[in-house]
């Protein structure tokens, strides 16, 4: 699973909250309609970005398992 992104951002070896935070703020960076690709090490980031696209409306496209990192797909929905 491959989607077309407009920025990349590493959140490899960072534990909760940081990467949420680090997301967070790259998301508000980008145009309603772009696209996030971000990449995680920590298992819980998984169930995390779930329930921050969730809550705060961002579009979670979709996520994959690539070895030891989770690779999340985050639209800037509003």
């Amino acid at each position: 699973m491959s989607f077309n992104f407009d920025q990349e951002l590493d959140c490899s070896g960072l534990a909760c909250p940081m990467p949420i935070l680090k997301t967070k703020k790259a998301v508000d960076a980008l145009q309603v309609g772009q696209v996030l690709k971000m990449t995680a090490t920590d298992p819980g980031s998984l169930p995390d970005i779930e329930a921050w696209t969730s809550k705060t409306g961002q579009e979670l496209l979709g996520h994959e398992k690539n070895g030891d990192k989770f690779v999340f797909y985050i639209k800037r929905a509003k």
